[in-house]
């Protein structure tokens, strides 16, 4: 709902997301629902319509755009330093100190003098939405405060509903462009990467209207996005594409290794399903997960208070349910048989079957091989020998009488002492073979 500049107590937004119980707060708050009611009516604004799609481009879409023209050439001006790590250049603090000192006036100039008494709660998220000054990285939160700026102008009324396609088309492809700018120069850090089982290291809502861009396009489909020669011809009309390509630029190997999700979502049919999909997505992966949203800020147009209607609902729980409770503990630390009630050690039900292989001797066995059972004497054989004595065979050939080939043994082959009679083949012994 709109609000009246001229009437809005306007205040500073904090953070109000703790906890990690206090993800289902937000999720029931005004600001979750404005969020994703202004991500998914621009996501239809864009629908089947690419970058260079004719446009009307107002005064306050023009200002935004030279905002952030100027927050991009502040790059020459706060240039990287020679420092001994490779990552997360300090001049980047610099430049978000600059650009802290100047957000407010940034956003009044670029929407007009009239809206100057939100400019000061608007442009914490602008601050907010170049990454983090302490840390050094950007991430999907980053992107999610440049949302929560452009629906706080909406919310303002700066930006009108005939606003919508140039907010995405050029606001948002111009604020990619710059996000990837300082990313490069400053060698940021990806913020809570999930590696190669990520969409992106750094970006999700450019796949979401991008690929609503996309939705009935009849030169691309969906398994050509993988195509460096797709990606390189249309990646400037396409924000989806234009991720592509900058994984590419940045990324080796093959796409399938590092950049997994997005393979496989060249397999879904159609644009529309992958569209559908990625709001999904972005509601489980972002929206819902503690890490990025316990930095969200909420102030008077973006409001942690509780909705009055819950038009949006949150993600349902997503994995197996485990108990929260540990099973007890073991009677003994080390337990080797189970009790005798319980014993169990083979798969069919013994104490049906006939003996010598079932019955009550058959229950009661134990899994181990009991020596008791064994008889003390080897005289049920036709011709023994002591049992476990053995006998060094001097070096020949075994004979071919005793029911296996010939082998020559050498000075060495210690075998057991048991004498096997021509005559005699052992039932089920192979060991010769």
């Amino acid at each position: 709902m709109a609000v009246s500049v001229a009437d809005h107590e306007f205040r500073v937004p904090t953070r109000a997301v703790m906890f990690p119980e206090d993800v289902n707060k937000w999720e029931k708050s005004e600001a979750y629902q404005d969020l994703l009611g202004f991500l998914k009516s621009l996501n239809e604004s864009v629908r089947g319509k690419c970058c260079s799609s004719a446009c009307d481009v107002s005064a306050a879409v023009q200002g935004l755009l030279d905002m952030l023209d100027t927050m991009a050439s502040w790059l020459k001006e706060y240039p990287p330093i020679d420092q001994p790590q490779r990552y997360g250049n300090k001049a980047f603090r610099d430049y978000y100190a600059r650009l802290s000192k100047d957000a407010a006036e940034l956003v009044t100039t670029a929407v007009g003098a009239e809206y100057s008494a939100g400019s000061k709660e608007v442009s914490v998220y602008l601050v907010e939405s170049v990454g983090n000054s302490t840390r050094i990285d950007y991430g999907t939160g980053h992107e999610l405060a440049f949302l929560m700026f452009l629906a706080c102008l909406f919310k303002i009324e700066a930006l009108k509903k005939e606003d919508a396609q140039a907010t995405v088309n050029k606001v948002f492809k111009r604020y990619v462009e710059l996000a990837r700018e300082l990313q490069a120069t400053y060698k940021m850090e990806p913020a809570g990467s999930q590696g190669v089982w990520s969409l992106d290291d750094y970006q999700f809502v450019p796949f979401i209207w991008g690929s609503s861009q996309l939705i009935m396009n009849p030169k691309i489909a969906p398994e050509m996005f993988t195509s460096e020669k797709v990606v390189e011809q249309y990646a400037d009309d396409y924000l989806f594409l234009s991720c592509i390509k900058f994984i590419l630029q940045v990324k080796t190997g093959p796409f399938a290794e590092h950049s997994n999700q997005l393979w496989n979502i060249s397999g879904v049919q159609s644009w529309s399903k992958i569209n559908q999909g990625l709001v999904k997505m972005y509601k489980a992966e972002v929206l819902h997960k503690f890490p990025v949203v316990q930095h969200v800020l909420f102030g008077s147009l973006l409001s942690i208070t509780a909705a009055t209607t819950c038009t949006h609902q949150p993600p349902p729980p997503s994995g197996p349910q485990y108990p929260t409770a540990m099973p007890p503990p073991p009677s003994s630390s080390f337990t080797r048989i189970p009790p005798q009630s319980t014993l169990r050690s083979h798969s069919v039900d013994l104490s049906a079957m006939k003996p010598p292989f079932g019955g009550a001797a058959a229950m009661a066995r134990k899994p181990s091989l009991d020596t008791a059972h064994l008889p003390t004497s080897a005289a049920h054989l036709p011709t023994t020998a002591a049992a476990h004595s053995t006998t060094t065979l001097p070096a020949g050939t075994f004979p071919a009488s005793a029911g296996v080939p010939a082998k020559t043994l050498p000075s060495s082959t210690v075998l057991p002492s048991t004498t096997f009679p021509t005559s005699t083949t052992l039932p089920g012994t192979d060991a010769h073979k």
